[in-house]
């Protein structure tokens, strides 16, 4: 018996490797992300004109970044500094602070980003978020957040335009 739950586990642990290698290739072959876009650019105030999906339903993620759903960032404005440091605040009147950075590997750029609370140090927060850069155009981007949907990945695309 003790075999059979040793085999069982190391079945499972290794669909999940093989799985979780499938997502990672089709995010990079999916053609989403554009190729090393300098931090430079980044930098200004950027307003979250739309919300859209590509391979989910609508109302598929009830929350992003640990803080609303989806929709509630049409709206929102980012402000991002040369520094790395950053805010972004809803049209609520909710603001979170941010460090953000590019991360420029294997021909695709990716927008990343810490939530950082009074007292932090961004060296010190281990958990963000990372988003691939779809499109990006000078005072136009294309955020898009992937989302694994059984052997596939599906993205909440975010369309940004520069102040």
């Amino acid at each position: 018996m003790k075999k059979i739950f040793q085999t069982a586990i190391a079945v499972l642990a290794l669909t999940f490797v093989i799985s979780a290698c499938s997502s990672t290739q089709n995010t990079q072959s999916g053609g989403t992300s554009s190729a090393n876009v300098s931090r430079g650019k980044f930098v200004g105030t950027w307003v979250c004109n739309n919300v859209s999906y590509q391979g989910l339903l609508p109302n598929a993620v009830q929350n992003v970044f640990d803080q609303a759903p989806p929709a509630a960032f049409v709206g929102s404005t980012w402000k991002l500094t040369n520094s790395g440091n950053g805010i972004y605040t809803l049209t609520n009147g909710q603001s979170q602070t941010i460090f953000w950075s590019v991360f420029n590997g294997n021909g695709a750029t990716q927008f990343q980003f810490k939530k950082l609370y009074e007292g932090d140090k961004a060296k010190n927060v281990a958990e963000g978020y990372r988003l691939d850069v779809g499109q990006f155009a000078g005072t136009n981007m294309t955020l898009l957040s992937p989302v694994a949907i059984g052997n596939g990945t599906g993205y909440i695309v975010y369309t940004f335009t520069k102040q």
